[in-house]
């Protein structure tokens, strides 16, 4: 088969698997990104994301996750809820009302994956989604999927910002889709703006260490900074603010994956309820929800928090 027929069963069977969009790249080291990456990071924007520094020459080339490496395929999957929280209950970003997306998109990366080689034949490929050392934004603007908005976040026009990133390097030559070459924010700054810990700088620059998804998930501290106290507008795990405001999320539709329909619990706690949580119920509750990364201690470090 030739690249366009290939091409045309990948795009097909991740719509079958699921995913809102597909696009295709050229695999090629990221030498622009490598450069701003360097910069973020000697800026101390990781905080203590240590992570970040690892395996640098991983992130910045496909050719050295996969070997041979020819195509990179980058695939969107839509979260955005149709219900939410009670109006007065600590809040959760959307994106973890319910299954851990690393568990539903990994066992969709392995279908892919899997039919990709029943169909075209044995090629070499590897998933990844999000726990990886790969730029998935950069691979998304460049398979033509959307463009990367002040806030961050990579924006589909069609669609907004609410998907998950997941990514297949194969060691086959496909066709590639037009980068996204234009930036719609223009003069925008509503998610400027509106960020309570002045995370959102300017030229699309994020500092993660001030970021409020990065207080209440990433950083282990027994306590969190008294100077961002009253900051945190109820965020007690992560945070949607520059989502939220965003002009485009007006376009946002409703996710058709049954598994991130939002747990009961996250529509019915309010606040007595977060608070009365014990950890044995914290365990059963949320055992297989992203809340699992904060653990008990941390849910309850930012209730504290939050609440006195």
């Amino acid at each position: 088969m030739n690249k366009v027929e290939n091409t045309l069963i990948i795009k097909q069977a991740a719509t079958r698997a699921g995913f809102s969009y597909c696009g295709i790249a050229r695999a090629q080291p990221l030498d622009d990104d490598a450069r701003r990456l360097q910069k973020w990071l000697s800026q101390g924007m990781h905080g203590t994301m240590s992570y970040m520094e690892d395996h640098f020459e991983l992130r910045v080339d496909p050719c050295k996750l996969v070997p041979g490496a020819k195509s990179v395929i980058t695939l969107l999957l839509n979260y955005f809820p149709v219900q939410k929280q009670p109006a007065r209950a600590p809040k959760v970003s959307k994106y973890a009302y319910g299954k851990d997306y690393h568990l539903v998109i990994r066992k969709k990366l392995l279908s892919l994956l899997q039919e990709i080689k029943e169909k075209i034949g044995d090629i070499q490929g590897r998933g990844f989604v999000d726990s990886a050392p790969v730029l998935e934004r950069t691979w998304a603007v460049r398979s033509g999927l959307g463009w990367i908005g002040k806030n961050g976040n990579l924006i589909n026009k069609q669609s907004g910002s609410f998907f998950f990133i997941a990514t297949l390097i194969v060691d086959l030559e496909l066709i590639s889709d037009d980068p996204f070459a234009r930036d719609f924010c223009g003069s925008c700054r509503r998610c400027i703006d509106a960020c309570p810990t002045d995370a959102i700088l300017e030229d699309k620059v994020i500092d993660g260490s001030k970021c409020i998804s990065y207080y209440t998930i990433e950083l282990k501290d027994v306590l969190l900074p008294e100077q961002m106290k009253g900051k945190f507008e109820d965020w007690m795990f992560g945070c949607d603010l520059c989502q939220d405001i965003c002009p485009w999320n007006r376009f946002s539709k409703t996710s058709q994956e049954l598994e991130f329909l939002p747990i009961p619990s996250m529509l019915e706690f309010g606040s007595k309820d977060w608070e009365d949580l014990t950890e044995e119920g914290f365990k059963k509750i949320f055992k297989d929800s992203p809340l699992k990364r904060a653990k008990f201690a941390g849910i309850k470090r930012n209730l504290k928090f939050i609440r006195t």
